[in-house]
């Protein structure tokens, strides 16, 4: 028995200039019940699940939860563990222009998590912000996300927007929800480097990945980030200064997201997602542990190919929690994000056509019906107790197999399988794919 709980979730950001969110576009928001019984199928009660901000005050100051209760009381009543998702990327309302560089943001958010917690009191976990750096850093840094803002000091701006409502509110909800847990949930980066440009970039990331949560919680003796690191200079010159007056908020877990896309490596030319280097996973977990001390969980991760590449991808993070939890790290959970295929993100949301993206722990076909495959039986498998050793490896397909080459000393202990010719997935990747954002200069 592993001990490590896996755990469900449903993919559902907000396409502001769309109008449209990924629940709606997989039809989660019609066959959610459906899509929870997939999840009981598996022996899965705990999961990530949504409230969609954007729908639920869809008119400045007017809730409506009619549909957030049906789904939330289905969980309650149904045995479900939800660590309920407040805000999703960019998952907030439209009439917020703005979005996190908004100056309602503040007011918006807090009236908004007030009555959440209010109305759903019962809630034992929850995550007031997803993803804060990296959403924040598509959105104030890189211009990929509405606003479209680019560059340090923007980004520094939007942290600033932003992350003062969400301590206020973690430490409201001290008293909202007392006994409940705040799952605090970012990336977990590392970053490597060759050549002089390259490696002093790398230096500067791998600074840059704590600088949100270091600003949450007053790290450095109530200061906002180390103001002796690489980033400091930069900082201060960006008006970084006002993170170090920043009240602290509070968590109780830290939730870990991985990608293989999470691990860069720069050189003189640039930056690449496909790392040669890798750090492996359970060290990685072990310096975020370390740095924090808080009891972790590992809660996003996913391949985008076929079913055989996610169940040997699935395999590999497994075996790294475990490994992690030998280390010491106290962590108890495991999160394939998501349950179900979602769309649009090989255009990192730009674009609103619907496209599957082959990540599910189900896939979708053309009808967007639900398919069982490989992945999915590993995926039971490892709820019901198996560890990863005893979990199968497929021979990776291509691109997949180009994007993990670093990782194959990570897996030569493996036995491998050829990949089954049957329930391959939909959209998938073609040999030629590149999935990347564009590197801003940090100065």
């Amino acid at each position: 028995m592993t001990g490590i709980d896996i755990i469900g979730a449903f993919e559902s950001t907000y396409l502001p200039r769309h109008d449209r969110d990924i629940f709606e576009s997989t039809a989660h928001d019609v066959q959610w019940k459906q899509d929870l019984q997939l999840l009981t199928e598996c022996g899965v009660s705990r999961l990530r699940y949504p409230v969609r901000w954007h729908r639920v005050e869809a008119d400045e100051g007017v809730f409506n939860w009619q549909d957030t209760d049906k789904v939330l009381h289905y969980l309650r009543d149904n045995g479900f563990r939800p660590i309920v998702d407040l805000v999703h990327h960019t998952s907030y309302p439209r009439w917020m222009a703005g979005g996190f560089a908004d100056p309602r943001f503040r007011t918006a958010y807090l009236r908004y998590t007030v009555a959440f917690a209010r109305r759903y009191p019962w809630v034992q976990e929850y995550t007031l912000f997803n993803e804060p750096f990296s959403t924040l850093f598509l959105t104030g840094h890189e211009a990929i996300w509405p606003p479209y803002h680019e560059g340090l000091d923007s980004f520094v701006r939007q942290i600033l927007n932003v992350l003062p409502a969400v301590a206020e509110a973690s430490r409201a909800y001290a008293d909202l929800l007392p006994g409940a847990k705040h799952v605090w949930v970012d990336t977990c980066e590392h970053h490597t480097g060759e050549g002089a440009a390259g490696s002093a970039y790398a230096t500067m990331a791998n600074e840059r990945r704590f600088l949100v949560l270091d600003s949450f919680l007053g790290k450095y003796d109530g200061k906002g980030y180390d103001p002796d690191g690489p980033m400091a200079e930069l900082l201060r010159d960006a008006g970084g200064d006002k993170l170090q007056d920043l009240e602290p908020g509070r968590i109780d877990v830290l939730g870990l997201d991985y990608y293989a896309h999470c691990q860069w490596h720069f050189d003189d030319k640039g930056g690449s997602t496909h790392t040669p280097h890798p750090l492996p996973l359970a060290q990685q977990i072990y310096l975020y542990w370390d740095r924090y001390r808080f009891p972790c969980l590992l809660t996003e991760t996913n391949i985008r190919g076929f079913t055989s590449d996610r169940a040997t991808w699935f395999k590999y993070v497994l075996e790294q929690c475990e490994r992690a939890r030998h280390m010491g790290v106290p962590l108890d959970g495991l999160c394939w994000f998501p349950v179900i295929d979602s769309t649009d993100w090989a255009s990192l949301l730009f674009r609103n056509d619907g496209h599957i993206d082959p990540v599910g722990v189900y896939w979708l076909d053309d009808e967007l019906a639900r398919q069982p495959s490989v992945m999915s039986e590993s995926y039971a498998k490892a709820a019901a107790g198996t560890p990863s050793k005893d979990l199968p490896a497929f021979t990776l397909r291509e691109p997949v197999a180009t994007w993990l080459r670093g990782y194959k000393s990570q897996m030569s202990h493996w036995n491998w399988n050829e990949a089954p010719d049957t329930d391959q997935g939909n959209c998938l990747p073609n040999t030629q794919t590149r999935m990347e954002l564009r590197i801003v200069n940090a100065e």
